[in-house]
């Protein structure tokens, strides 16, 4: 674990639509009952994260806003670790909000898929293994 403090500043996130398309289109996939994770290597030393929760799967913003919330507070908790790659959040269809441990303890198993393909996700041109997923 990095020693140094844990924040989440603009440079982390996934700001621009063109960066979205650069994941969207050329990444790693980790895909669970909650969430898909896409990731990609990013050439930087830091990870940033977007999230894409779509108003079609969690209809109210207030459950949307609350799973955005949720994402953040886990990747800045495990940033260190997800140095070097761009990440993408969305939720699954039928993501069950009442059980956060659970939403929790999956984006924990999505971020070690993450790092754990860090190697394999440098060496991505043309390689059309995925990850395994559950």
């Amino acid at each position: 674990m990095h020693t140094g403090r844990a924040t989440f500043g603009r440079t982390l996130r996934l700001l621009k639509p063109v960066e979205f398309k650069r994941v969207f289109q050329n990444s790693r996939r980790s895909s669970d009952r909650c969430f898909t994770v896409l990731f990609l290597p990013n050439g930087r030393s830091d990870a940033r994260l977007g999230t894409a929760v779509a108003k079609k799967i969690l209809r109210r913003a207030v459950d949307r806003n609350r799973v955005k919330r949720l994402i953040r507070e886990s990747f800045r908790l495990r940033q260190y670790d997800l140095a070097g790659l761009d990440l993408v959040v969305m939720c699954a269809r039928g993501i069950d909000l009442s059980n956060l441990q659970q939403l929790r303890d999956s984006l924990d198993r999505h971020w070690t898929k993450a790092v754990q393909a860090k190697p394999a996700a440098r060496s991505l041109s043309g390689s059309s293994e995925s990850p395994t997923d559950s």
